[in-house]
């Protein structure tokens, strides 16, 4: 997951969790604010009672001859509100006001109200007055609050959700074009792009000069150790062409015995399958160090034509059939003695790990718009094992075959300065297919 999208993702969290918060307690505080309100109404409602009440008003209010429970009663139409006067002995433990809500039936009509209840004396006989208001409205009023903040903070939490996304996606765009401008496209140092970012932000901004800094370095040290196996390389052509002069004048020696001739010329061919490991290693240094052009019109259909041809004896002997399948007359810019050496090194090696009376098959065609030629034997195959290190230099699937393991190390070097992708699909016993799927015609050298 991107960074813009953890960052976007955890502030919707939080702030749906100071919703969730608000959501909860924003009503129990709308609650305690109008229970606040109804009990200073209650408060100035019995206030209002007590100062105009007389034992006349109390005997009339209790004088109900057919009622033995001495208890006055009053409702208002809708029974919102009501009143309530008793006679109660005073007890110690009783305050004089108390708050509740209680659930009341008036006229088979069951509501919650908020009651007060006034316990005081007139006269030395004890009284209870209760007086309810009623909370249907508050619940019914808490239940929108409810609703309204739940609308009101989902309709925030979109907004705030989209304008992150947005200001994070700006925030952060210097640093997407740092990877794809300075990093994912760069295949060697020297192409790297030491062009400064545009960029508010000043870590991003230190972010594109420590790594201009480090690729700076790492193009150094590469120039370095690519001069270095390039001299290396020269230098040691010169004492091998002499130690095999030298071999070969003593093998002009009549003198010498057939074991010292045999030794001799041992020596002669490890002394070329040297030469031959130095000459590659300096074909990959060269082709790293992009000294070959790619300027010239190349057909594959012909490479592979004449390649048929070279190899026809060599095929002949061990019963390998050979075929051309490729249908497409399709024409690359690049260089061609490069790309006859790539081709010629995966087709030697579909010959040197075929198994004999197999076949090699050369095909052709275009996967998504790409143009590609594949090669595949009915060879050995190989595992995944194998696979992940072929390319890598002086690997070699088996000890027992011949060679030095720098075939498709060249391969790869050169598909590499061509653009073209190399894929390999094997199978143990059933065979190896080696596609190059070329590039598009505007990443053409």
């Amino acid at each position: 997951m991107k960074i813009k999208h953890q960052l976007a993702i955890f502030n919707a969290l939080t702030r749906l969790l100071v919703i969730l918060i608000l959501w909860l307690m924003l009503p129990i505080l709308v609650e305690n604010v109008v229970y606040h309100h109804i009990n200073n109404s209650l408060l100035e409602k019995k206030k209002k009672f007590i100062e105009h009440l007389n034992q006349k008003e109390i005997n009339d209010f209790l004088d109900n001859p057919g009622d033995s429970t001495e208890t006055f009663s009053e409702f208002s139409t809708l029974h919102s509100e009501f009143l309530v006067l008793s006679r109660s002995p005073i007890k110690e433990r009783h305050k004089n006001i108390v708050f509740s809500n209680d659930y009341r039936k008036i006229e088979g009509e069951e509501n919650e109200y908020r009651i007060l209840r006034y316990y005081f004396s007139y006269e030395g006989e004890g009284y209870q007055l209760e007086i309810g208001s009623s909370l249907s409205e508050v619940n019914d009023l808490t239940f929108v609050i409810r609703f309204f903040i739940l609308v009101v903070f989902v309709v925030i939490l979109i907004i705030t959700f989209l304008a992150d996304t947005v200001y994070i996606e700006y925030l952060l765009k210097p640093f997407y074009k740092i990877i794809d401008t300075k990093i994912r496209r760069v295949n060697e140092p020297e192409a790297f792009d030491h062009t400064p970012i545009n960029a508010k932000s000043r870590d991003f901004r230190e972010l594109d000069l420590v790594l201009n800094q480090m690729m700076d370095r790492i193009a150094e040290l590469f120039k370095k150790e690519k001069q270095f196996i390039s001299n290396v390389s020269h230098e040691l052509l010169t004492p091998i062409a002499l130690l095999k002069n030298k071999f070969e004048n003593l093998l002009q020696n009549e003198s010498l015995d057939d074991n010292a001739v045999d030794k001799i010329a041992g020596s002669l061919k490890t002394l070329d399958m040297l030469k031959k490991i130095i000459n590659n290693l300096l074909l990959i240094s060269r082709i790293e160090n992009n000294q070959y052009e790619a300027n010239e019109q190349i057909n594959f259909y012909e490479i592979i034509d004449d390649l048929q041809s070279d190899f026809q004896d060599r095929m002949e002997d061990r019963e390998i059939h050979f075929e051309n399948l490729m249908k497409y007359n399709y024409d690359f810019i690049g260089n061609k003695t490069l790309i006859h050496i790539l081709v010629y090194n995966l087709v030697t090696n579909a010959i040197k790990y075929n198994r004999p009376k197999g076949n090699i098959s050369v095909e052709d065609g275009f996967e998504k718009g790409r143009y590609f030629v594949s090669i595949a034997d009915s060879g050995l195959g190989m595992s995944e094992a194998h696979l992940e290190k072929i390319f890598k230099r002086f690997a070699r699937i088996s000890s027992d075959q011949d060679g030095q393991g720098l075939g498709l190390a060249i391969a790869e070097s050169i598909a590499s300065f061509h653009h073209i992708e190399i894929k390999v699909v094997s199978v143990i016993n059933e065979g190896t297919t080696f596609t190059l799927l070329l590039p598009e015609v505007s990443k053409h050298n």
